[in-house]
């Protein structure tokens, strides 16, 4: 990587178009940044992302069966119960919906991005599935906009660093699409509610959030629909949530509410209050979030949602034949096209620092069922951490086979802070969304009920290992074909 002087009028022109188009982070109360990006374009083969939006839809129907499973669920995910606390506690809040006295009656909303690397050897595979908090869809459509702009406007420079000549651009409506399916599911929850008047979007968001423009910009869109949008923590709505006629759940000074969206809930410090008792204070916001799945209100992630799209269920699903996975719902041909995509993921158990000895270290990553980025160990530090792990931890951690990416053949331009870096062996991630609503699509494509909702890019050099673009060293980008 090399610095690059940011002087470069296209540079700051590039800049400015982030920051006037909300592509940024909050610094403080009154300031931002601009989101880091490249200044051009990911290629990517034309039917090689057809294939991988088609593919999407079907892993989300997966996620979803799995999700509605409650016992297979408590069998598979009960293992890890004292070696993961915050999954302990998520286990145990799953068991107190959905086998307790009172009925759950939640409406499961599937907004899901399914993250791939496609492997120079092997082809895309999937890294994660996102179920809780999946954002960044509308920094993913401004990402594009962007360099369509750039290609527009500062021709000569967008060329240069751009991955080959004559490229286009592939569209990426995630804002639209995302609104369209969730407006959709709200209005949908609304009429069945029997009520009239605009329907109510809640986003719970994490106390002092920055990375609000992500956020807003869906907010805006739901608004340009019709739909009212309300932001709330979990410390907020632990006072100020209701139960009103036919199990409504309803928002002090709003109303009933028909669609949530949790922006928060991956980590122990969303449930956490100082001002209560700290014995009872995550308890008291975890059932916060079960006292919303006990009403008629369409809601992503539900616990089970998130249990599904933990590491542990996709290292199950990774073990399980084609036909093996047709016992959730899948056609054969459906099971096939899954499992295609699924990637090598093994248990950790006594053996695996004795078997790990002997292998090339680069060729694996090792993944407790930590969420939000910055969990995974690469390289010379996983050994150490095998053979540190007790047998209680075994179950929490998995082995996935490490993905490798042809980097971009041509030296890349990101932009971070202002700063511009001149990046050689620049690799992407291709994150796709997927919105379900009971099981069934909520987006139109091209013409059909996908459930396809837009893609968001994350690039970084080939050396770093974390590449989020909030929590690691990667940029936002877009893709194109030749």
């Amino acid at each position: 990587m090399m610095n690059q002087t940011t002087r470069d009028p296209a540079i700051q022109d590039a800049i400015e178009w982030a920051l006037l188009n909300g592509f940024s982070l909050k610094t403080s109360p009154e300031s931002a940044t601009h989101c880091a990006f490249s200044l051009a374009p990911t290629l990517i083969e034309d039917t090689r992302f057809s294939h991988l939006r088609k593919a999407v839809p079907v892993l989300a129907k997966l996620i979803h069966a799995v999700s509605e499973n409650h016992e297979y669920l408590q069998e598979v995910m009960a293992p890890i119960a004292g070696a993961d606390p915050f999954f302990t506690n998520l286990l145990n809040l799953h068991k107190h919906i959905h086998f307790g006295q009172q009925k759950a009656l939640r409406q499961p909303m599937l907004f899901m991005r399914t993250d791939f690397m496609d492997d120079a050897k092997v082809g895309p595979r999937v890294i994660e599935f996102n179920g809780i908090a999946a954002g960044m869809g509308p920094f993913g459509q401004r990402a594009h906009e962007l360099h369509r702009y750039m290609q527009q406007q500062w021709a000569a420079t967008f060329q240069k660093w751009s991955p080959v000549d004559n490229l286009r651009l592939i569209d990426n409506p995630a804002i639209e699409l995302l609104s369209e399916g969730i407006a959709a599911t709200a209005s949908q929850v609304r009429k069945e509610s029997g009520e009239t008047g605009q329907p109510v979007f809640l986003m719970v968001v994490q106390a002092d959030e920055d990375n609000v423009y992500d956020q807003h910009l869906l907010e805006q869109g739901l608004q340009s629909l019709g739909i009212r949008t309300v932001r709330r923590t979990f410390r907020e709505l632990h006072d100020q949530l209701s139960t009103g006629e036919n199990a409504r759940l309803l928002l002090e000074s709003i109303g009933g509410v028909d669609a949530i969206y949790l922006r928060a809930g991956y980590q122990y410090s969303d449930f956490v209050a100082h001002d209560l008792e700290e014995a009872r204070c995550c308890q008291a916001l975890s059932q916060t979030r079960a006292f919303m799945e006990q009403h008629n209100v369409a809601i992503n992630a539900t616990v089970s949602q998130q249990l599904a799209t933990s590491k542990r269920v996709q290292m199950l699903l990774t073990s399980m034949t084609a036909q093996e996975l047709t016992r959730f719902g899948l056609t054969l041909p459906e099971a096939s096209e899954a499992k295609e995509f699924l990637g090598v993921m093994l248990p950790v158990d006594e053996n695996s620092a004795d078997w790990f000895a002997d292998k090339p270290n680069n060729n694996w990553v090792l993944k407790n069922q930590g969420e939000g980025g910055g969990h995974c160990i690469f390289g010379d530090d996983i050994l150490p951490k095998l053979k540190s792990l007790s047998s209680e931890d075994y179950q929490a951690w998995s082995l996935m086979r490490r993905l490798h990416p042809a980097h971009r053949e041509r030296p890349a331009l990101l932009v971070r802070r202002g700063e511009a870096i001149k990046v050689d062996d620049l690799i992407s991630e291709i994150g796709l969304f997927t919105l379900h609503f009971n099981g069934k699509p909520m987006t139109r494509f091209n013409g059909n009920d996908s459930g396809y909702a837009g893609y968001l890019i994350r690039s970084k050099p080939a050396t770093e290992s974390e590449g989020g673009v909030h929590s690691g060293m990667g940029a936002a980008d877009s893709l194109a074909v030749r």
